[in-house]
């Protein structure tokens, strides 16, 4: 007889709760309820922020786990301070105080809960901490010393409950600590922000923009570096902040800054790589070029950088790296203009973008971006409603993407079209294998991470995209307008984490990021599957003042799940919200 061989993994344990719970409960009831789903709203997806999965939320507890031991006890203290801004204003009596334990052990997984001596540890050690502190176990301890400046008290040896031998127990001290409050990688990490246009003439603004763009493209091609989408980069445009400030925000400790002057075919690029940290610069250059050279400028700067920050290039990195990926500067200038769009995906949007795409084809049929941006259109249009022939959109999309893949094997964004061109048209196991292929050609891409979450979350692997999601969240942390969050609610939705996803979903909100018909939808359902019917016709009103022919048999979006499952139970919990067929 073969022994089963049990699934284990060494992680990083949180274990929280909230001090004093039972007699707040007692105290008031449906105040006490209103006060921690307000604040699990905002502590829960921090834990993503910090690259962590909650394993579980009973009641007023919460558990994590995480890869990195860095990221747990950051994402702690991150919660703690957070915790003590949002209890400022609410009167002492009345104040929820998190406790939280940090653990490092074995995990045992079956299908549906985590199990192992290492939580039992880490739910000892939240139990040990004071309301509104954070104890950690000597394995912890040792991992990090030395690697965050924080300061600690050794409480000696405790016999826990339940645990053979005693534990040895720290106390984290985290007031006036010196880090900010988003993680370091454990990789070299990277800011690359909005090059200044000092060409003179403000319409060379998008000029200037898209050369900031194509190298923050060009530093993600290289997994061994961490680099900060650009939406967010691009937030600090014409803002008056320090590089200290910067990093702390965005959670990096380098930043590369610079200028472009464009004067007819003449081109001159400055940069430099600074330390966030202690505002050191490593490295600096100018560069006076013709604008046909500008892809090896762009080559040239992240080969540079890579090389300040010692690290050291793949074969396939460097092939890629020195490829260019259009020849037509004209091509390339209207690319430039198009590409941010079509998000929000809004009829006027798509088919903006889609004139745009149509163009570059007509004018540079070699140029991959071209295809693969129309490609998108295509499949966006017949995802969200906008298209009055959707199964031939998607026959469209998937032969434009296919055309971009063969054109130019290299090009990330095609293998990304490619894989929501075949979760539209139904082929779901190839779909999750095109985009894969797109995040290894550009590791370091967040929309490469939003693209492979689709065909994830649309193949059924709903655990799979709510982890690329929390990448792209991590590499696009202040993208506002973006789609992370609400594509994160729809896939908690699918992984039946409700409170995660109405969480999502009330973030992006309070970001003022939009509401498209799925995100509303799926919030609907949310609610009404989480059992708050209340909120749930309340956001079926809403989503009905906006969409007002909305139907659930309409609802394409619903139907690109390759998991009956899934589909019955979104319907289920919008028929109880009052929505009609």
């Amino acid at each position: 007889m073969v022994d089963q061989r049990v699934a284990r993994r060494l992680s990083a344990i949180l274990a929280a709760d909230i001090a004093g719970y039972s007699a707040l409960m007692s105290a008031d009831e449906a105040r006490t309820v209103r006060d921690l789903k307000g604040h699990q709203a905002v502590v829960l997806p921090m834990i993503g922020d910090f690259a962590g999965r909650i394993i579980d939320t009973a009641g007023d507890g919460v558990l994590a786990e995480f890869a990195s031991i860095l990221n747990a006890v950051e994402c702690a203290v991150a919660i703690q301070r957070k915790m003590v801004e949002r209890n400022a204003t609410v009167e002492p009596n009345r104040r929820m105080q998190f406790r939280i334990g940090i653990n490092l052990g074995d995990l045992i997984y079956d299908e549906s809960r985590a199990y192992g001596d290492g939580i039992n540890i880490a739910a000892r050690l939240e139990g040990i901490a004071e309301p509104g502190g954070i104890c950690i176990s000597s394995k912890v301890y040792d991992e990090i010393f030395g690697r965050i400046d924080l300061p600690y008290e050794d409480l000696g040896e405790h016999q826990l409950k339940n645990i053979t031998r005693p534990v040895r127990v720290y106390r984290v001290s985290f007031e006036g600590a010196a880090f900010g409050s988003t993680a370091l990688p454990d990789k070299p990490s990277i800011a690359v922000l909005a090059f200044d246009n000092i060409s003179g003439d403000p319409q060379q603004e998008y000029f200037s923009d898209g050369i900031t763009e194509d190298i923050i493209t060009e530093l993600s091609k290289i997994s061994a570096l961490f680099v900060i989408g650009r939406h967010s980069a691009f937030t600090y445009k014409g803002r008056s902040v320090t590089l200290k400030q910067v990093g702390r925000d965005l959670g990096v400790r380098y930043v590369l800054e610079g200028s472009v002057r464009k004067a007819g075919n003449r081109l001159r690029i400055t940069a430099q790589l600074i330390d966030a940290t202690t505002d050191h610069h490593l490295w600096a250059e100018r560069y006076d070029r013709e604008l046909a050279d500008i892809f090896a400028v762009q080559e040239e700067v992240a080969r540079s950088v890579a090389a300040a920050l010692a690290v050291a290039l793949k074969p396939e990195e460097r092939k890629r790296l020195s490829r260019a990926p259009i020849a037509n500067v004209e091509a390339y200038d209207i690319y430039l203009r198009t590409r941010a769009r079509p998000w929000p995906p809004t009829r006027e949007n798509i088919l903006s973008a889609r004139n745009a795409y149509r163009r570059i084809m007509e004018i540079d049929p070699s140029f991959a971006g071209g295809p693969t941006g129309l490609s998108l259109t295509y499949s966006l249009a017949s995802m969200f409603g906008h298209s009055e022939r959707p199964d031939d959109d998607a026959r469209l999309a998937l032969e434009l993407a296919e055309s971009a893949v063969a054109s130019d094997s290299g090009f990330a964004q095609a293998y990304s079209a490619l894989g929501l061109a075949l979760s539209v048209s139904g082929q779901h196991d190839e779909a999750v294998i095109r985009a894969r292929r797109a995040v290894e050609l550009q590791p370091g891409d967040p929309d490469a991470q939003l693209y492979r979450a689709f065909t994830q979350m649309f193949a059924g692997l709903a655990e799979e995209a709510c982890e690329a999601l929390r990448t792209a969240l991590r590499l696009d942390p202040q993208y506002v307008n973006g789609p992370y969050l609400n594509v994160l609610g729809v896939a908690c939705f699918c992984a039946g984490r409700y409170e995660e996803a109405i969480a999502a979903f009330k973030r992006n909100v309070e970001r003022g990021g939009p509401l498209a018909p799925p995100a509303l939808a799926f919030c609907t359902a949310s609610y009404s599957a989480a059992g708050y019917m209340e909120e749930a016709h309340a956001s079926a009103r809403a989503l009905l003042n906006f969409y007002p022919m909305f139907s659930i048999t309409k609802f394409r979006f619903l139907y690109l799940f390759n998991n009956s499952e899934v589909t019955a139970r979104v319907v289920d919990a919008l028929r109880k919200a009052g929505l009609a067929e």
